[in-house]
């Protein structure tokens, strides 16, 4: 047979042999290092025999696929480990992921110290070097072999195979998975690992199942690169808005309150209140919209209409039983059927179309509680909500146009390049979850598609991602640890019209169906502050901060002179503070820095006599000397055109 290698080189053989094997043949070194093949491009185990002629490429822990190989044996040294340490702990699921790896158990809680102890143990199973070992057995055989090991989650896990499935195995020494592989040839292939943190997950991800507990790790070829990524979880944390946001006291949660309602502090809820008139201004004036105020609960029977009660309901905060009540209520996770009635309180001609209504909306989702997190998961929260009422003819144009005001938003708030366009589709082998016909929702997707590509926007198409009535366009942004949140939505909906007896009259007097725009301009106001917070760490574009200008008198004489400046600047809409605390000016600049403020006003004698200010910034340090006026005009004209300012980081780094 005919191995041709990555290099195009080929070697030929009389007989199967095992990946191993070869690369043992190429080079001992290289099979050393080897860590799984990738057979005619499908990754396999260094076991795999190869029998027939093919493409090989010898895996390493340099190799992306190779690393992940190395992850999954981590993982379940991992497991062997906490069962060592823990032996009543039930063992689930434990993968691979792009950060590392984790493993699911049943058991409580893990504390550090207990994280560290499991370290312990794996570092005690490693150094013992057991081989990984592969064996199968038929399904009815497998289930007993977990069943006799006490393993539920892994009879579960063997019981959803079809009948005649044969499971594989991998054993170590005498712990033993139900896994598929690949792995390492034995647990010695392992050289830097270590456990990061732990969870709570639900088994299967279903809120109804056991709560289980993660442990996540990582694991890399080498301790110098273990190190660096353990530095850069470090730094990561300094970013995330769930610790930078508390520390900044622009938010915080309480346990009385409940999980996913978190309490905007002054110096938030001032940011998004800036933000909000900024839409609405920008949405009213300047894009065509008109401004409604919905009621935030409503009756079971709108929802009924809509068709959130049956595709939707699980995820509503809902009061009262319909056996019971004579009236069942649901706060409301979206604000469409309710501008539906706005639209439908008058009549409309073909020449009232577009009408583009917006609302800020605030609206509730009952989230589930290993979800929440910070104010990127919430149960309460507040979006730039609006639906265009069109006519079919202006739909593409329309849509063009949400993308538009979207796009424009990002590139105001310096987050244009942070993110990607997603096209959520229907999933055509689940159509339950949807309502209208396949010839409409592909209809949709084309059009979709046609608008992205026209436009020169790159995207990538989500099957089974649309809402159940209508596909969309999901802009997404990652966090500080990789997750993916969806940031704005716009929603090409050709069914719900129908669901309401929406119409307009056209030019033959003949009522038609309009179609709808479900859109956010800027999406969820709380997820936008936490995507702003870890994009800035907290050194906000001066137009958003809750304190632009901070006036610092050199002493107690020159308070006086320190709060004339503020008024002129308050005079002018800048929110400006003094601290006119008895410290030197040195702490008094540090204390400004520590809190972000962009400007600091240093006043003294001199100042005081010619009306000056002397202007220290977090962009440049020190830019001199300027009237009060000068300075006013400055930061006015930055704070009116929403201008980024970039920090000079040596600058900052002297000061």
């Amino acid at each position: 047979m005919k191995i041709t290698l990555k290099d195009g080189s080929v070697k030929e053989y009389d007989s199967a042999k095992s990946v191993y094997e070869i690369a043992t043949d190429i080079s001992e070194g290289l099979a050393r290092a080897a860590c799984a093949g990738e057979v005619n491009g499908e990754v396999v185990d260094l076991r795999t025999v190869v029998e027939d002629d093919c493409t090989l490429n010898i895996l390493t822990a340099n190799d992306p696929e190779g690393l992940r190989v190395v992850r999954h044996t981590c993982s379940h040294v991992l497991a062997e480990a906490v069962k060592r340490v823990f032996p009543e702990a039930k063992l689930a699921i434990g993968p691979a992921i792009d950060t590392g790896y984790y493993y699911d158990f049943e058991h409580a809680s893990f504390s550090r110290e207990d994280l560290d102890k499991i370290e312990a143990e794996m570092k005690k199973i490693i150094k013992e070097g057991n081989k990984l070992e592969k064996f199968t057995l038929p399904r009815a055989e497998a289930i007993k072999f977990m069943e006799e090991k006490g393993e539920p989650y892994k009879v579960e896990l063997i019981q959803d195979l079809p009948e005649d499935a044969v499971i594989s195995f991998y054993s170590q020494g005498d712990f033993v998975d139900l896994c598929a592989g690949p792995h390492l040839m034995s647990t010695k292939g392992i050289k830097a690992f270590k456990l990061t943190s732990s969870s709570g997950a639900y088994w299967r991800g279903d809120s109804d199942r056991t709560m289980l507990q993660r442990i996540y790790g990582t694991a890399f070829n080498k301790k110098e690169e273990l190190a660096d990524y353990l530095e850069y979880l470090e730094n990561i944390k300094l970013r995330d808005h769930n610790k930078l946001g508390r520390e900044m006291e622009l938010f915080t949660t309480v346990d009385v309150i409940g999980q996913g309602l978190p309490l905007l502090m002054p110096k938030g809820a001032k940011m998004i209140q800036t933000m909000q008139r900024w839409i609405e201004d920008l949405e009213d004036n300047e894009w065509g919209y008109i401004r409604t105020k919905t009621p935030l609960m409503a009756k079971s029977d709108l929802y009924k209409i809509s068709g959130h009660w049956d595709h939707y309901k699980e995820g509503m905060f809902v009061m009262g039983d319909e056996e019971v009540d004579k009236e069942v209520f649901a706060l409301r996770p979206m604000t469409c059927p309710f501008q539906y009635y706005v639209y439908k309180a008058s009549q409309h001609s073909y020449r009232d179309l577009p009408l583009r209504y917006g609302e800020t909306s605030t609206l509730f989702r009952n989230e589930d509680s290993g979800e929440m997190h910070g104010l990127t998961r919430v149960r309460q929260f507040t979006i730039s909500e609006g639906h265009l009422i069109v006519r079919p003819d202006q739909m593409v144009e329309e849509f063009k146009g949400c993308l538009a005001l979207a796009k424009h938003c990002l590139q105001t708030l310096g987050v244009e390049e942070d993110v990607t366009y997603h096209l959520s589709k229907w999933d055509p082998e689940n159509k339950t979850k949807y309502i209208g016909e396949a010839s409409v929702w592909e209809e949709t997707q084309q059009h979709m598609r046609d608008i992205m590509n026209e436009l020169n926007i790159p995207f990538v198409e989500d099957v089974g991602e649309a809402a159940f009535y209508g596909p969309k366009i999901d802009i997404n942004t990652k966090n500080v640890y990789g997750k993916e949140d969806t940031m704005i939505t716009i929603q090409w909906d050709a069914l719900l019209a129908e669901q309401f007896d929406m119409y307009y009259i056209d030019q033959n007097g003949d009522k038609v169906r309009p179609y709808i725009i479900h859109r956010t301009s800027m999406g969820c106001y709380e997820r936008t502050l936490a995507w702003l917070i870890e994009k800035y760490e907290g050194k906000f574009p001066t137009w958003l901060c809750p304190e632009q200008v901070r006036v610092l008198p050199i002493s107690e004489k020159y308070e006086e002179y320190a709060e004339k400046v503020k008024a002129e600047l308050k005079k002018n809409g800048v929110l400006v503070t003094v601290d006119n605390r008895s410290e030197k000016i040195g702490f008094k600049i540090r204390e400004a820095r520590l809190a972000k403020v962009p400007y600091m006003l240093v006043v003294g004698q001199q100042e005081e006599a010619d009306g000056t200010v002397s202007v220290r910034s977090r962009f440049a340090g020190d830019e001199g000397i300027k009237s009060i006026g000068d300075f006013a005009e400055q930061i006015c004209k930055e704070i009116r055109t929403r201008e980024i300012r970039k920090v000079e980081v040596q600058e900052e780094k002297k000061a």
